[in-house]
């Protein structure tokens, strides 16, 4: 029964991580605090220099453009491809056509 127990919870723990990548990302509105939670391999500086990229080059305008920061890289791009997403502020407020 024990040993049934310890599966449960280690199943059910595996699950629930798998979980929290369910909702893609948006890299051109998210915070660093978002960047940095849902994006493997993505620390607190890489999601400020995300931020900081965004600031002074505009939205970025395909997902691909996330490999121009400084410290993403091929990797961390492709381990991350399905969790990110794409839309301008202005279209995540619903202020664009």
């Amino acid at each position: 029964m024990k040993k049934l127990i310890q599966t449960l919870v280690l199943t059910l723990s595996m699950l629930s991580a798998g979980f929290a990548f369910a909702e893609p990302v948006n890299i051109n509105s998210a915070t660093a605090a978002e960047l940095s939670a849902n994006i493997n391999g993505v620390g607190q500086k890489k999601a400020e220099a995300i931020i900081k990229y965004r600031e002074e080059h505009g939205p970025f305008k395909q997902i691909e453009d996330l490999m121009k920061v400084q410290g993403v890289g091929p990797g961390i791009f492709a381990k991350n491809r399905e969790n990110l997403k794409l839309a301008s502020k202005q279209a995540a407020l619903g202020h664009e056509e």
